[in-house]
């Protein structure tokens, strides 16, 4: 069972619209190695995990699963902010729906030039579930074997790819909403190699002078140092409302990355950033909303609100 906070897991920093970059990024969410991977496999090895005296190991698992359901919302929400709102579009909420902008611009005529076609054409300039050429995600990257160690050598290599081709896409752009996410990802990715490592190590591997994967400079660029300092990458959240998990039984101890810093399962989940609701994209059509029904909407939804209690239990009833 999961419970959702209103609150992204990282802030996003403010920058221009980049579709390049939200094209890119799309990798990192949609793509054999990105966050939609890394969320359904590690849920899915969790949920098929056996062995209550291994319980532990499945708390580790389990814990960077949920984690990775906030990292699907971050890299994707930062995609949408990417792609929010075409640089000619100058109509103002009074403008007809059928007027293209104003003085006649072409308010999406930047879709057939910049980045991912589709995110114009079918997602109204939204984050869609594929990767950077476009194609689906697909069920088939998920990998549970049901042996243990195996599967903690395949979560390894994912984080470590992940956070290789996130080091690459900081590369590809100095937009500072996209780099607030990617660094921000490069540093958890450690983490959560770390994680693993540390879960292998328990099983008898010596690391010794491997890892961190890859051997960048990345603690060099300012955002991830910011991050570093902080000793992100030493940090793994539980995500545990009841205080049952044992992870914190592997998550211990020196880290595997060899920086001098200990690892820390002590908190339940990072603080995180207010959610922020994207205004409306009228050049999209999208949600296009006239004020009778914006109106029905808000009546509808006082009316259903005034019935909720706010409990974690039953919803009361009359």
């Amino acid at each position: 069972m999961y419970f959702h906070v209103q609150r992204l897991i990282n802030d996003i920093a403010s920058d221009e619209p980049d579709p390049a970059a939200a094209n890119a990024l799309q990798e990192g969410l949609g793509g054999q190695f990105g966050e939609m991977r890394t969320m359904m496999q590690y849920l899915f090895q969790s949920m098929n995990f056996r062995g209550a005296a291994a319980k532990p190991f499945r708390d580790v698992i389990q814990g960077i699963g949920t984690e990775e359901i906030s990292h699907v919302e971050l890299i994707g929400t930062t995609i949408s902010r990417l792609l929010d709102g075409s640089p000619r579009y100058q109509g103002e909420a009074t403008d007809p729906l059928d007027t293209p902008g104003s003085g006649g611009a072409i308010p999406l005529n930047i879709a057939l030039s910049e980045g991912n076609i589709h995110h114009y054409l079918v997602g109204a300039q939204g984050a869609l579930p594929v990767d950077s050429v476009g194609n689906p995600w697909s069920g088939s990257y998920v990998y549970n074997s049901g042996n243990l160690p195996l599967d903690l050598l395949y979560n390894l290599m994912l984080e470590s790819t992940g956070r290789l081709q996130k080091c690459r896409i900081y590369e590809m752009t100095d937009n500072a909403t996209a780099r607030s996410t990617v660094a921000y990802l490069i540093v958890r990715d450690q983490a959560h190699e770390n994680a693993y490592a540390k879960a292998l190590e328990s099983l008898g591997v010596d690391w010794k002078t491997l890892l961190p994967i890859p051997k960048t400079n990345a603690e060099k660029f300012p955002e991830v140092k910011k991050l570093l300092d902080l000793g992100l990458q030493s940090k793994q959240y539980s995500f545990d409302l009841a205080g049952q998990s044992e992870a914190g039984r592997i998550f211990q101890g020196m880290s595997p990355s060899k920086d001098g810093t200990t690892l820390d399962a002590s908190e339940q989940a990072p603080e995180g950033v207010p959610s922020v609701i994207s205004p409306e994209r009228l050049e999209e059509f999208s949600p296009g909303l006239d004020a009778d029904l914006v109106a029905l909407i808000q009546a509808t939804a006082e009316m259903e609100m005034a019935d909720v209690v706010d409990s974690f239990g039953p919803v009361a009833t009359k």
